[in-house]
């Protein structure tokens, strides 16, 4: 399989970074806590996806040098796209209100075969399709309509709404065209193209016409005329917004007239030109219009959008097909010469349809089918992993208008969940997510999958049920490009030796990645190199040279096997600088006999052959011998072993201790928190370099 080298540079902690990733396989880098693996998925997401957003990157020790050590990545170029699963994948994507993952039904659904029926089905409405696409008089047409329905809205008995628009406008009868006589000076005013707009403007100077008897607009004087009062008279007479509604409402009827019979566009104009108040005949007539217009928008607007999903869930194809066909002899207000050419040819396309309905409902029952299986199988996958992984929760795929959603529900509960972030722990909305991650990884097939972290929340059993669910099931990432950056080697471990039968087709590689002054390097982990802690004391104990570390080395291995006999007690008081070793017991401590220290010493040997008690306490109770083997240790861990010996033999300058950098050395020390297999440190430096350089600030205070 061919490899790809990304190098990174100048990337938040990142001064530089050297990663290999095969392609078509699992990529796992294994590495401490504040190594900048995450800043590793966003350079590469960055480069790949927006170089823009990668210079957000810049390390802010550098964001003051213009032009100079920006970021960069290099090695990208064959990756096309990337998709990246991390905290905020699960924040934005998954458990919408609505579904489980936003675009679900692309994801879970729409897939080749899916858009391959789609489009034989869509062929059978193209002759439909083609009467609308491209007609810009019978959109127009249809908009005006329905502003015209909307307009004169109706009671729940079918009466014209005295509250609707066109009721304000025309219920008192049109004063544009019926202007009073004593507001005939105004004629051009209200008459002109913006009545409304000049009506506003007229009724706002009232306000001002008590505080003088001139003229608030041009100064003249009101005295000894009536024009006060005519003035005042405009916004008695006339209200701007239902002005505003009747300009419209006349314009829009204008536009419509072709539309209606010659009776109707007759009886509207005599309407609409009245000088009195809507009589009873008149309201009825509007209402009755008013239904003919929605009848008409209904059956446009219907076979406009005839698809599959309109006929998904119909018994009768063919009965809901001749449901659409337009019938003007029953709407008979807009039985025109032009309404009939919009919906003649139509009603030609939809009869030959109708002749094709057999086709029709054969490939709509074939797409359904295929829907149904996809459905199920995706159901499936994902709720058998959530019953193994031992999840209360499980999916379903529900029908919607125009697509499909997936809905989580709980054992407990039969609706669907809308706040499932409420519901789901930490842990659970992490699983839950990664499996939701694969499959759009499945759908979108990136160039390149991360997973930053994505495991290390998890107990060991849902940490390989995971695992197994993202490489090993029926829908998995398997062949796919994939780099798992964690803290964690628990995976490292089961896809390279623990399990590894489980993960060879195609075989994951697996690196510990390691970091000094922001230089980020790589080493493979073969299956050889994970190992017992029992095996790694032992390899230690026959290669290392320095004799303290050795000590400490032995001692952990009596303490591993529990064999906390002689030795591991005469080991126990040579690293506490005992001149004089001790046996700790209920009744208290006693001195240890020659006969004990010898027998200590000969169990000892056997596996440091040159052990020599006094040798090694001379170096340990050597201030200056200790500093300087703790400078020239290469290895972190090494450094730790000899900073807690120093610590406690010749204390730090100012006596204070960190809690946190003492636990992380007391466990180093003991066994706690040890995994059963691990990476030797001596050859896997895994010590955090933020732990070592603290230690040697204290050392080097000392």
């Amino acid at each position: 399989m061919s490899k790809i080298t990304i190098n990174i540079q100048n990337c938040n902690s990142i001064e530089s970074a050297e990663i290999q990733i095969v392609k078509g396989t699992l990529n796992i880098k294994y590495g401490p806590n504040g190594l900048g693996k995450s800043s590793i998925a966003k350079a590469i997401l960055a480069s790949v996806s927006d170089e823009e957003s990668l210079q957000n990157l810049k390390p802010f020790k550098y964001r003051a040098l213009t032009g100079q050590f920006n970021p960069s990545v290099v090695g990208v170029e064959d990756i096309d796209s990337v998709l990246v699963f991390d905290d905020t994948y699960v924040s934005q994507f998954a458990f919408q209100r609505d579904e489980v993952l936003k675009n679900s039904f692309e994801i879970f659904i729409k897939t080749d075969d899916f858009l391959a029926a789609m489009q034989e089905i869509e062929a059978l409405f193209q002759g439909i399709k083609e009467a609308f696409h491209g007609n810009e008089d019978l959109d127009n047409a249809i908009s005006d309509l329905k502003e015209l329905r909307d307009a004169f809205g109706v009671t729940k008995t079918g009466a014209l709404s005295k509250s609707s628009k066109g009721y304000k406008a025309f219920g008192s009868g049109n004063k544009i065209e019926n202007i009073p006589n004593h507001l005939k000076p105004f004629e051009k005013f209200i008459k002109c193209d913006q009545p409304a707009t000049w009506i506003a403007w007229q009724t706002k100077g009232n306000s001002f016409l008590e505080l003088s008897d001139n003229c608030p607009y041009c100064s003249s004087s009101f005295e000894g005329t009536d024009k006060k009062d005519i003035a005042q008279a405009v916004a008695k007479e006339y209200d701007s917004k239902s002005v505003e509604h009747l300009s419209m409402l006349q314009i829009v009827i204008e536009r419509l007239g072709k539309y209606f019979d010659d009776a109707c566009r007759d009886s509207l104009e005599k309407i609409t030109k009245s000088k009195v108040a809507l009589s009873l005949e008149e309201t009825n007539f509007l209402s009755a219009l008013r239904g003919d217009i929605e009848t008409l928008i209904s059956k446009l607007e219907g076979l406009r959008a005839i698809s599959f999903f309109v006929l998904r869930d119909v018994e009768e194809i063919n009965d809901e097909i001749s449901k659409l066909r337009i019938d003007l002899s029953l709407i008979a207000r807009l039985n025109s010469v032009d309404t009939k050419s919009v919906v003649d040819p139509v009603n030609t396309k939809l009869q030959e349809l109708a002749e094709k309905v057999g086709v029709l409902k054969g490939k709509i029952n074939k797409h359904k089918k295929l829907i149904e299986r996809t459905v199920e199988e995706n159901q499936d996958g994902i709720n058998g992993f959530l019953k193994s992984a031992g999840y209360k929760y499980s999916v379903v795929i529900k029908s919607e208008a125009e697509s499909y959603k997936m809905k989580l529900v709980h054992q407990e509960h039969d609706q669907h969940i809308e706040a499932a972030t409420q519901h789901l722990s930490y842990g659970e909305r992490n699983a839950f997510a990664l499996i939701l991650f694969m499959y759009q990884v499945l759908r979108e097939k990136p160039g390149l999958a991360v997973l930053d972290d994505p495991v290390s929340s998890f107990d060991k059993t849902k940490k390989f049920a995971i695992l197994n669910e993202l490489f090993r099931g029926k829908a998995s990432l398997r062949d796919t490009t994939v780099l798992l950056l964690t803290h964690d080697i628990e995976p490292a471990i089961d896809v390279i030796r623990g399990v590894k039968r489980l993960f060879q087709h195609p075989k994951p590689t697996a690196y510990f990645l390691a970091s000094k002054s922001g230089v980020v390097s790589e080493v493979e982990i073969r299956e050889e190199n994970i190992q017992t802690f029992a095996q790694i004391c032992m390899e230690n104990i026959r290669e290392l040279e320095d004799e303290v570390i050795k000590c400490i080395y032995l001692r952990r291995h009596f303490e591993i096997i529990n064999d906390l006999g002689l030795e591991y007690n005469y080991l126990a008081n040579l690293l506490h600088a005992r001149d004089i070793p001790i046996l700790r017991s209920d009744d208290g401590d006693v001195d240890m006999n020659a006969g004990q220290i010898a027998d200590a010493d000969v169990g000892i040997k056997k596996f440091i052959s040159d052990f020599d008690y006094a040798r090694v306490i001379a170096v340990i109770k050597d201030k200056v011998e200790m500093k300087r083997r703790f400078t020239e240790a290469t290895v972190g861990y090494d450094k730790i072993q000899l900073y807690r010996i120093f610590k406690e033999v010749h204390g730090p300058a100012n006596g204070q201790q960190d809690s946190i950098l003492q636990k992380f050395v007391n466990e180093s020390f003991h066994i706690e928190n040890e995994y059963v297999m691990q990476l030797n440190p001596h050859k896997f430096d895994n010590v955090p370099e933020y732990v070592v350089l603290e230690c040697d600030r204290i050392i080097q205070a000392s």
